[in-house]
């Protein structure tokens, strides 16, 4: 979930419950109000009533005017919209205490021909605090709107950050985060726009050494292979060759593993069948003992992936194989989804992911005709790809699987 769905569910909850409480403090607030207004009605009509009993004028005035209540003239509108809180009636007289529109509360007093409607303006200051409270909450409620505004502002420039990182761990090495705020999160778009840069200045030095690497090499390694070939037979021609061959393979692996690191686009990708994978690696190995390779096809399955750089880590398993392996053949298996490259040797001594770094070597002749670049090619590969390299030692063969999805 992200920060901004959790700020509004936060937002969401508080605001909730601010309704909730103001809700039932006003009515609350409301109730007892009532309460407490019906009681004093109560106790105050006694005496009133006896004035209106006795007709003594002047002194209902005198009373009504020390208890600040107003006699109300228009009675009518107000007995058709009033609810009725307490009502006391007998044969001469009447008592009744009345709810207009929430916010008032009437006083009727009648005798005989005689009636009173009063109104107590002391609970206009009464009211007055209840509005004052339900002011408060509003304003809380607009401090709350004014908080999530804020919060939003410094939360919503996160996604354009993540984006622009996002898109710069894809390989997008150019972009940059455009924020000009002076807070934290300006330093951190300052920050990661000036390591974006080092880190952009770095790959594009590495690219052009590797370039310059693989165009001063490839001259100089062609123009080995032809000049030995001139060289009449001998263990040193062959000892040449085989450095010559090792220094072209390690130069293309180099440059190989370097596209796979520099480019989510190296691959181009298509649909084949492993058959086709088989004929591909080893057409790239160039045996021409093919006794060294037993090969068992029990389904020729499709794949989806870039066939040339899949076939280049097929080949590196097999040529491994070939190379480490104590006696020949190796076999190659496909089956349920999967390529098996067995060969016969001692376990390795080490896990699959030391292997797998690039220029690893133990302390054994057996990796002395390698420089450990093969292993991590074919990582680079299949990871790229989401496929599996598993490695597991059974009846005295090293076993390599490629497991596909």
């Amino acid at each position: 979930m992200s920060i901004v769905n959790k700020v509004l569910i936060l937002f969401l909850i508080s605001l909730s419950l601010m309704i909730f409480v103001s809700n039932k403090t006003n009515t609350i607030t409301q109730n007892a109000l009532e309460s407490l207004q019906v009681e004093k009605y109560i106790q105050v009509s006694k005496e009133l009533f006896r004035y209106l009993s006795n007709n003594d004028k002047e002194k209902l005035n005198k009373k009504l005017s020390y208890l600040k209540y107003k006699v109300i003239k228009k009675k009518k509108k107000y007995f058709k919209k009033s609810q009725v809180l307490y009502d006391h009636t007998s044969k001469l007289s009447s008592i009744q205490i009345l709810k207009y529109e929430d916010d008032e509360f009437l006083l009727y007093l009648s005798y005989l021909d005689d009636d009173i409607l009063l109104r107590d303006n002391t609970l206009h200051d009464k009211f007055e605090e209840k509005e004052f409270l339900n002011s408060l909450i509003v304003a809380d409620i607009l401090i709350l709107l004014v908080l999530l505004a804020l919060i939003l502002k410094m939360v919503l420039p996160l996604k354009n950050i993540t984006k622009n990182i996002k898109k710069f761990g894809e390989g997008k090495y150019t972009s940059r985060i455009k924020y000009t705020s002076n807070d934290e999160i300006g330093e951190l778009s300052n920050s990661f726009n000036l390591m974006a840069t080092n880190i952009e200045e770095l790959i594009i030095s590495r690219q052009r050494l590797l370039r310059d690497i693989g165009h001063e090499l490839k001259t100089p390694i062609s123009k080995s292979k032809l000049a030995i070939e001139m060289i009449e037979n001998s263990k040193y021609k062959d000892i040449l060759k085989r450095a010559t061959m090792q220094m072209d393979d390690m130069t293309n692996e180099l440059l190989y593993l370097e596209k796979l690191n520099i480019s989510n686009n190296a691959l181009d990708m298509n649909i084949f069948t492993v058959e086709t994978l088989i004929s591909e690696s080893l057409s790239k190995l160039l045996i021409d003992d093919e006794s060294l390779i037993d090969i068992k096809i029990n389904t020729n399955f499709s794949i989806n992936a870039d066939l040339n750089y899949l076939s280049i880590a097929l080949k590196n398993i097999i040529d491994n194989a070939i190379k480490y392996s104590t006696s020949k053949p190796i076999f190659i298996e496909i089956t349920n989804n999967s390529i098996l490259v067995k060969s016969s040797g001692i376990k390795l001594e080490k896990s699959l992911d030391f292997y797998c770094e690039a220029f690893t070597k133990e302390d054994s002749s057996r990796t002395k005709k390698g420089y450990g670049l093969g292993l991590s090619l074919v990582k680079r590969i299949l990871n790229k790809h989401d496929f599996e390299l598993n490695y597991f030692y059974e009846k005295e063969f090293n076993i390599f699987e490629i497991k596909f999805k």
